[in-house]
């Protein structure tokens, strides 16, 4: 088994309202720290002002996802993009081992994927697939 925790479907929907708050605030925090030019303009302030950050609100964003990486790695789901906001669950389907895959906008999980298929392999979850967990 690749994970230490598997999640049942109620598990996993019943944490989606606070994986949405985290996912919504990490995307805007790094969609502001990537407008900003990230790497580029810390690698030129560094050598101007000895590394000093860029803003305040360069160093909240920064703050922020740091903050909502380790919240949601505490939970133990798998951020797989951050800019789609698509999030992984470790769960077991019929003693095996696969994801329950959710996204941003998505009010509960619909759909789940084998472990190598990734999202483009996202299967819904009808009738069937739903006794499997």
């Amino acid at each position: 088994m690749l994970h230490r925790r598997h999640f049942t479907l109620d598990q996993a929907n019943g944490l989606v309202p606070v994986i949405n708050d985290l996912m919504l605030g990490l995307r805007a925090a790094h969609a502001e720290l990537l407008s900003g030019g990230l790497d580029g303009e810390l690698s030129l302030l560094a050598e101007s002002t000895g590394g000093a950050w860029p803003g305040r609100e360069r160093a909240e964003a920064a703050v922020t996802v740091s903050l909502a990486f380790e919240s949601l790695e505490e939970l133990d789901v798998l951020v797989r993009d951050v800019e789609r906001g698509i999030v992984d669950f470790p769960t077991l389907m019929d003693g095996r081992e696969v994801y329950l895959c959710w996204h941003v906008g998505e009010p509960v999980i619909g759909h789940w994927h084998e472990i190598e298929s990734g999202y483009a392999g996202r299967r819904p979850l009808d009738r069937e697939a739903r006794r499997s967990f």
